[in-house]
């Protein structure tokens, strides 16, 4: 099993819109990959909960079956698409894969 987990620290204003705005339309936009490709076991999209002085805004906990599948994943055109959205309101990002 290869786990997949990413968070993102948003800009307080980008897009048009503010840091909240952006990360309701961020989650929309990731929970719509859920079901892209086989071999995703786990995938969640999660916002922090507020009052947490160190803490990215957004993450992605997911699973595949095995390498292929991310790859799959990562090149599926819908979330291809994404990708210029989300680097445009993204302060940082933290990426790990991990196999168990």
């Amino acid at each position: 099993m290869l786990h997949h987990v990413v968070m993102w620290k948003l800009k307080d204003h980008a897009e048009g819109a503010d840091r909240a705005a952006n990360v309701r339309k961020a989650q929309a936009l990731l929970q719509s990959c859920a079901a892209l490709v086989p071999g995703i076991q786990r995938f969640e999209v999660g916002v922090a909960q507020p009052g947490l002085e160190c803490s990215y805004d957004l993450v992605l906990n997911s699973s595949f079956t095995d390498p292929a599948a991310l790859a799959a994943y990562q090149q599926h055109p819908e979330h291809v698409a994404i990708k210029p959205f989300m680097k445009a309101v993204v302060e940082a990002r933290q990426c790990m894969d991990y196999e168990t």
